[in-house]
C-alpha cells in the first residue's frame, strides 16, 4: 500500500521525501529542523557543464547549482512550485513533508543560445547513486549570490 501512494505522489508531480524510502543518502545531508522540511537541489552534470541552474520561487531566488553541485535548503511544509529559467523556464512542483528531505534534480538540456534547464522531482535513491561525486554548494557563497540577486532585482524595479 505504502508503495502504491508513493507511486502515486511521484506520478502527481511530487518528489518522494527521503524519510520515505530505506535509501542512506550522503551524511553531508543531516535531518531537517524539527517540524521543517529541506529540499536537496542538486545538478549531476552532463550538457551545460558552465551553466548554473538558478532555482526560484515567487521569483526570489533561493538556490543556484552548478555542474557536478547540490544545495541543501530549509522550506516550510507544504506545496512549493520552483522554477528555473534561461531561455526556457522549467517548473517542477513539490510537496514539502516536516522532518523529510525532497529530492530536486536540474538538468540541462540543448537550446537555441543557451541550455535549456528541466527541474524534475528525484528521491534519495536516484540522488545516492552519484555518491561522492557531488559537492555541497558553500553556503556563504550562495548568500552572496542570493544578495546580488535581490540588488539585481531591486535596481531593474521588480
Amino acid at each position: 500500500m505504502k508503495l502504491l501512494t508513493l507511486s502515486a505522489l511521484a506520478l502527481a508531480g511530487f518528489a518522494v521525501p527521503a524519510a520515505a524510502q530505506d535509501v542512506k543518502v550522503s551524511p553531508s545531508i543531516t535531518a531537517p529542523a524539527p517540524g521543517k522540511g529541506q529540499v536537496v537541489f542538486y545538478r549531476p552534470g552532463g550538457m551545460g557543464p558552465l551553466i548554473r541552474c538558478t532555482v526560484r520561487e515567487n521569483g526570489k531566488m533561493i538556490a543556484r547549482v552548478g555542474n557536478g553541485k547540490y544545495y541543501v535548503m530549509a522550506a516550510e511544509p507544504g506545496a512549493h512550485a520552483y522554477t528555473a529559467k534561461t531561455e526556457s523556464a522549467d517548473t517542477v512542483r513539490v510537496e514539502v513533508e516536516p522532518d523529510e528531505t525532497t529530492f530536486v534534480k536540474c538538468k540541462i538540456s540543448m537550446g537555441i543560445m543557451a541550455g535549456r534547464p528541466n527541474l524534475s522531482p528525484s528521491d534519495a535513491a536516484e540522488y545516492a547513486k552519484l555518491g561522492k561525486k557531488l559537492k555541497q554548494v558553500d553556503a556563504a557563497k550562495m548568500a552572496e549570490d542570493i544578495a546580488e540577486d535581490e540588488a539585481k532585482q531591486a535596481s531593474a524595479g521588480n
